[in-house]
């Protein structure tokens, strides 16, 4: 585990101001740029005051140990008292316990909006203020082979449903393989925000660590005593001609979608139910419509037991769900490290914002890329189950690459 120095007591401070700019258009630089936004609320930040970063078993358990000491050691003086004001650090952890690195960044300046209401929170380090750079699109980009390309990807996806067939565990596991993308000059993360927001303002648009993506799955909110969870598992997309409407109907019909979004209910409720004193699971799913792709979808409610655990604490308890790993998950992380073989990072992780009190919002980072100089790492996944082919699954992931591709072509 390592972390950047802490410095004297600090003053934090948040406080109203005048909106009308939208929040990605403040990001002042690729540097450090932070996100958290879904139609046009959220928050976005840079600077950095300190950060951490951890990796293995405990990576939930450190980074919210050492938020917790920090927080204990600041000046705060809230007076807007949203979601989000105060002291805020966003978070990005590793899918796996090994390999793969975790980070949470507590950020110099955030700028949160939320209900007609717009805010900053800054530090009073003293550090000057960096120059706004302009937004710059990428030139000159093409596409390479990952570290699992999708022929490979598809022969991992025929043997687990080959497994699966002959009575192996796991039941259901989840799946995914990169495409590297590189540009002439060094990538901006601003402008794949802007592209992903406007394609896809129902996502939480999310930047963290160089890490970029839009989310439609929501692992975890937690606010007071109040939590809440947007499961997905089970897709289609645009095909044959048809129009929304009937692949809605057909999706819902299907047997194999069906399956695949139950296992990923259940294992979210069991981890969650012993955290709350009321947990309200809806018997059927719905259907979330997004731009290249349709999601059967569960929103799971559920009040904590007084003082109960922090935001990072149940995230802890509850990931990898079998949306994003499998069913029984144990089984299905150890096939998914076998039949990828490649180090997916953060790809996957919950990614985020946590406030002082143990609140907060974790996404699931999918839709995503890493960005590292002229270099993205793209990445997609699907849930394999025994009714599952290998061709569907193939063509599900190139639609699920659409999002980051147009957004890095500006298309």
């Amino acid at each position: 585990m390592t972390t950047a120095p802490l410095t004297d007591r600090l003053v934090v401070r948040s406080y109203l101001v005048q909106g009308g700019t939208g929040l990605l258009e403040m990001l002042p630089s690729p540097h450090g740029a932070l996100s958290w936004v879904r139609a046009g609320e959220g928050l976005v930040a840079w600077g950095e005051v300190a950060r951490v970063c951890t990796e293995g078993p405990h990576r939930f358990a450190r980074a919210q140990d050492w938020w917790q000491s920090f927080c204990g050691q600041l000046d705060t003086r809230d007076e807007v008292g949203l979601p989000g004001s105060g002291p805020v650090a966003f978070v990005s952890l590793a899918f796996d316990d090994s390999p793969g690195s975790s980070v949470l960044v507590v950020p110099r300046v955030v700028v949160g909006r939320r209900d007609d209401q717009t805010w900053v929170t800054e530090f009073e380090t003293g550090v000057a203020t960096r120059p706004v750079v302009p937004v710059s699109r990428p030139y000159g980009l093409r596409y390479l082979d990952g570290e699992l390309p999708v022929t490979a990807w598809r022969d991992a996806v025929a043997r687990a449903v080959s497994r699966m067939r002959n009575g192996s565990v796991p039941a259901k596991v989840v799946l995914a393989h990169d495409l590297l993308a590189v540009a002439d000059e060094p990538l901006d993360p601003r402008f794949l925000l802007h592209g992903l927001a406007a394609r896809y303002p129902r996502c939480w648009t999310f930047a963290v660590d160089q890490l970029v993506g839009a989310t439609p799955e929501l692992l975890l909110r937690r606010r007071g005593t109040e939590v809440l969870s947007r499961v997905l598992a089970g897709t289609t997309w645009p095909h044959d001609g048809a129009n929304s409407g009937t692949l809605a109907v057909e999706l819902l019909d299907s047997a194999k979608d069906r399956d695949e979004h139950r296992y990923a209910v259940d294992s979210l409720a069991q981890a969650l139910r012993p955290f709350c004193t009321e947990l309200v699971v809806p018997a059927a799913p719905s259907v979330l419509r997004l731009r290249n792709v349709l999601h059967l979808a569960t929103e799971v409610r559920g009040v904590l037991h007084p003082e109960g655990p922090p935001l990072l604490t149940l995230a802890d308890a509850v990931h990898p769900t079998a949306a994003v790993g499998g069913t029984p998950t144990p089984d299905a992380v150890r096939a998914i490290g076998e039949l990828e073989a490649m180090d997916r990072g953060r790809y996957a992780g919950p990614v985020g914002w946590i406030d002082a009190a143990g609140d907060g919002e974790l996404g699931i980072a999918l839709r995503c890329a890493q960005i590292a100089g002229r270099f993205a790492r793209l990445f997609a996944g699907c849930g394999i189950v025994a009714g599952s082919d290998p061709d569907s699954e193939v063509a599900e992931a190139a639609a699920k690459l659409v999002p980051i591709r147009d957004a890095l072509e500006g298309s």
